[in-house]
């Protein structure tokens, strides 16, 4: 999923389950922020203290991703989550929709609900949950499983101007690789080879586009996918979302607002609505943030999403290499960021994958 869902459509779906209007910024914030933080510098202070990053992003373009470390420390639990399912090892590292193991990394990060880093780790908890309605089919592993056939896309009811600007990008994300002095002599290789086989660089941004009905050909198993419905799909997790959110709410009074709250099922439509609405991600944020401040999705009416702004935290961070007192950090939204990642991470990779016979780091 891209920036609209997952800060614009989490802030929604947290405010329309009763969540305050901070509680749900910082969860949509975290939520979001897990795929802009691929900083891994480490923040040393002058008094001796330090604080490790927790690198939670790598993009698909990023010759980084050829690191198989990685694969394993950052797509696996923040972007794939294995689905457990099929004979072989590769097989059951493949993302599932709503899978048992997605239910149970649910379950556990809530029941830290009282923890200090609570809110980042709701929403590292929303964006890795809601990817599984995105990116199943696909793992975070290179694998000939996440081949494709070339030119195997087909398209479902999609306007020609949406069609055209989709396809232009696939173009230019398989040329926006680094170029570095050896990079041309290995690009193509690159592209038809790695990329082909890591998460869905293959299909490009096709999972992530909320309106997109459509279909292709797995290289390895010759068959073709049925026909994946995003619409559908990103209902479900949206339908899903509110459903945790309306938990967290419950367990944490002061992270709520009662005013707020909506049932999924009278809100439903204007969300449809939002999903399939052809448009780029511009257009897109613009259909949550006009449908909020139309008053159809809060229960206290009309009301403004706060835009994202990644380099907050950011600065945070940054702005902490420049202080001497290192227990100053621990107030700050991106510290509790980095635990929350540090905690999942840890529960997904060394507790929860495990115990279902996967040993993957």
């Amino acid at each position: 999923m891209q920036l609209d869902m997952h800060y614009y459509g989490t802030y929604a779906m947290a405010r329309a389950a009763g969540l305050n209007k901070e509680s749900s910024r910082i969860i949509a914030t975290a939520a979001q922020f897990v795929d802009d933080n691929a900083e891994k510098d480490n923040v040393d202070f002058r008094d001796g203290g330090r604080i490790d990053t927790e690198a939670t992003a790598h993009h698909a373009y990023q010759i980084k991703n050829i690191d198989k470390e990685d694969q394993r420390q950052i797509w696996v639990p923040f972007h794939f989550l294995p689905g457990n399912k099929g004979e072989t090892f590769t097989a059951k590292l493949v993302c599932q929709k709503d899978s048992t193991i997605a239910q149970e990394m649910v379950k556990f990060n809530i029941s830290l609900i009282d923890q200090p880093y609570a809110l980042p780790l709701i929403g590292i908890t929303a964006h890795v949950y809601a990817d599984t309605f995105s990116h199943y089919g696909f793992s975070g592993i290179s694998s000939r499983k996440n081949r494709i056939v070339n030119d195997s896309f087909k398209f479902f009811k999609i306007k020609a101007e949406m069609e055209s600007y989709i396809l232009e990008k696939q173009k230019k994300f398989k040329d926006n690789y680094p170029k570095e002095d050896f990079m041309d002599n290995i690009k193509s290789w690159f592209a038809e080879t790695l990329s082909g086989a890591l998460g869905h660089s293959a299909a490009v941004t096709f999972p992530d586009r909320p309106f997109l009905k459509w279909n292709f050909e797995y290289e390895e198993a010759k068959q073709i996918c049925p026909q994946r419905d995003n619409p559908q799909t990103f209902l479900e997790a949206c339908e899903k979302l509110h459903a945790i959110f309306k938990e967290v709410a419950l367990k944490r009074q002061d992270f709520a607002d009662n005013n707020s709250y909506k049932d999924f099922d009278s809100i439903k439509d204007f969300i449809q609505e939002i999903l399939n609405k052809q448009a780029d991600k511009h257009g897109r944020i613009q259909a949550w943030k006009d449908t909020a401040l139309e008053g159809k999705i809060f229960g206290t009416g009309a009301e403004k999403i706060p835009d994202y702004d990644e380099d907050i935290w950011h600065n945070q961070r940054d702005n902490l290499k420049r202080k001497k007192d290192s227990s100053k950090a621990t107030d700050l939204n991106i510290y509790h960021f980095y635990q929350a990642a540090s905690v999942h991470r840890v529960n997904v990779l060394r507790n929860l994958l495990p115990s279902h016979g996967l040993v993957v780091a």
